[in-house]
């Protein structure tokens, strides 16, 4: 697979299954409860997200996705985000200024291709981010173990998250504005997400079971996403059934069974072409043997959707979740 599609993927978290595939998505919803507490050990997560929001009390005592406490003196004045899922969640509440560092695949905002390099979000610039001297760094799951381990004994907080639904994902952010007190910026960001899921939701509410339409995912030639996934659960509250859920995470497909499944619907990564042909992922699809049986491929309900909006677990991907219904539902989200 090229650099640029690799590039797709990783700036996504889904490259550990394939090199191009993290399994930082799926539809466990257990990260949330877990997220972290308070001094007086209340839970964060899901608990979090019902509380209006207000100046965070320091000292502030949380655990991250692994397990590991931390304890917040004050508000963080110098922030690094190893994941583009983090970067835009931190962009999105304000924290421009004090962002001292991202990754090199954090490209939104625009202000975040401003910001200082530190390397891959699966082995980053060990030496960058001793450099930046950060209060906190926020990273995906995904972070290497080695580079934790490495960046915590020289006294370096790492906080990793593991979102699995997208409820994670509102939980998240919320608990960054926690973290950072910027709990009012962080509720402004996650009623809009949960606005979009509400649109969404209330779409869909008079499909019935057998009325669903069957959708089939590929953003990686010839590899598909099962259940488990964040993608398969977007696939759900839009309304669709996903045809590769016979399956757990993302695997390589069976030409022959997808075409057996008959998918209304096909959804395509926008980004990904041949690079000797200059194919899109889209005609790559339409041009294999036997698929122009296919009711999504007759029907030239093939559509091609953003990787970013759907692969990254931030703020954004409640927008991922109104593209998917477009392509699944166009005659109800116009």
């Amino acid at each position: 697979m090229s650099e640029k599609k690799i590039k797709v993927w990783t700036a996504g978290l889904l490259a550990l299954v394939l090199a191009v595939v993290l399994s930082a998505c799926g539809a466990n919803g257990k990260n949330a409860e877990n997220q972290g507490n308070q001094a007086s050990s209340q839970q964060a997560g899901q608990t979090a997200v019902q509380e209006p929001p207000g100046k965070t009390v320091y000292p502030l005592t949380i655990k991250d996705a692994t397990g590991q406490e931390f304890t917040f003196k004050k508000a963080p004045d110098k922030i690094v985000s190893v994941s583009p899922a983090e970067t835009e969640a931190l962009f999105a509440i304000g924290l421009d200024k004090e962002i001292v560092g991202v990754d090199d695949y954090s490209d939104y905002p625009e202000a975040a291709a401003k910001k200082p390099k530190m390397g891959g979000i699966m082995k980053p610039n060990e030496e960058a981010i001793i450099a930046a001297n950060p209060d906190v760094v926020f990273a995906g799951i995904s972070l290497s173990e080695q580079a934790t381990t490495k960046l915590r004994d020289m006294g370096i907080m790492i906080f990793k998250t593991e979102p699995k639904t997208v409820e994670d994902v509102i939980a998240n952010i919320e608990l960054y504005g926690k973290i950072t007190d910027h709990q009012k910026e962080a509720r402004k960001v996650t009623d809009k997400m949960r606005a979009d899921v509400a649109e969404v939701k209330n779409g869909v509410k008079n499909i019935g079971k057998g009325q669903k339409l069957r959708v089939y995912v590929e953003f990686s030639p010839g590899w598909t996403v099962g259940k488990g996934e964040f993608m398969d659960e977007l696939i759900t509250l839009a309304g669709g059934e996903n045809v590769g859920a016979t399956q757990k995470g993302w695997y390589q497909i069976s030409e022959e069974n997808i075409i057996a499944a008959n998918p209304d619907v096909i959804l395509y990564s926008k980004s990904v072409k041949d690079d000797k042909t200059g194919q899109t992922l889209g005609e790559i699809i339409k041009a294999r043997s036997g698929w122009d049986q296919i009711s999504a491929v007759r029907n030239n309900r093939v559509f091609a959707v953003d990787d970013n909006l759907v692969s990254r677990p931030g703020p954004r991907v409640t927008e991922g979740l109104k593209e998917v219904a477009k392509g699944v539902y166009p005659e109800i989200f116009k």
